[in-house]
């Protein structure tokens, strides 16, 4: 199923895309989507029940606003240098475990809203990524296998990240990827069941229409079922909790000098196959 939230800030009602690119109201079916559906086969059987059998009204798309498809997210895990081209385009070795950082959930916006250059800014940088919503709650996991079984969906996630703030000023990451509206969502929640292969997904990204990333989930170090059963060793992961799991070659960082980064007024649009596509104008904070 592809599952989404639509309406203004703060006020997003759960709605479903069927098969023929009909939008479907879900409100009178669930509450939101979030990790308490997720971890709930019942109601998520429920919904596909009602798609299959055509019962949902039918939603105007026409200037309806498509938020995060997440709502009440716990946490947002990123895991850096996850993809052996990107490593390479910015001199990294590839690393020996996963480099994990942290996202506010304040800093989700929808696929299509405006996106906030910092004040002071001079490197915000794009990375179009694979999101992993957590199902079940993960705690010291055995396998990779047991990992991707804990994975309810996959969403399609910019990673804004600014990299002054990230690298040269001190501390941890986390002052670069934590700037508002830095995590656009969606504009689908895709079930897991839809996606045979999280590790077989092409990967793009334009900056005001040139291609710019353009590249594979197969060149992931560490892939999705892993990524998941590395982090539980760590962190308890609860059903509505966000993996953002790397970005392939071609950001900003990686280019010769002098370095492409985003400017006020520069339009970024990014896709992942099966999980649809966003578009965001950049604007001065």
């Amino acid at each position: 199923m592809k599952l989404l939230r639509v309406g203004p800030v703060g006020a997003e009602r759960p709605a479903l895309l069927d098969r023929d690119g009909s939008l479907r109201d879900l409100s009178a079916l669930i509450a939101d989507v979030d990790g308490a559906l997720l971890a709930d086969d019942s109601a998520l059987s429920r919904v596909r029940e009602a798609a299959v059998s055509g019962e949902l009204p039918v939603l105007d798309a026409e200037g309806l606003r498509i938020g995060s498809p997440i709502g009440r997210i716990g946490k947002i895990v990123g895991i850096g240098l996850n993809y052996f081209e990107h490593a390479a385009e910015i001199g990294a070795e590839a690393p020996a475990e996963p480099i994990l950082f942290l996202k506010a959930a304040d800093t989700v916006v929808g696929p299509d809203d405006t996106v906030l250059i910092p004040r002071g800014s001079v490197k915000t940088d794009w990375e179009a990524e694979l999101g992993v919503v957590v199902a079940g709650t993960a705690r010291y996991l055995s396998s990779a296998a047991e990992g991707l079984a804990h994975v309810g969906g996959y969403t399609l996630v910019n990673d804004v990240s600014e990299r002054e703030f990230q690298i040269e000023r001190g501390g941890t990451w986390d002052k670069g990827k934590n700037c508002e509206t830095f995590t656009p969502l969606g504009p689908w929640l895709v079930t897991a069941d839809e996606i045979e292969d999280p590790q077989a997904l092409d990967v793009k990204l334009w900056v005001n229409g040139e291609l710019r990333q353009d590249g594979s989930t197969a060149d992931q170090i560490f892939p999705v079922g892993e990524v998941v059963r590395y982090l539980s060793q760590f962190m308890t992961l609860y059903p509505g909790d966000v993996i953002v799991t790397g970005t392939p070659a071609g950001v900003a960082m990686g280019q010769p000098e002098p370095k492409p980064y985003l400017r006020a007024g520069d339009v970024v649009e990014l896709e992942i196959e099966g999980l649809g596509r966003q578009r965001q104008e950049f604007k001065g904070a």
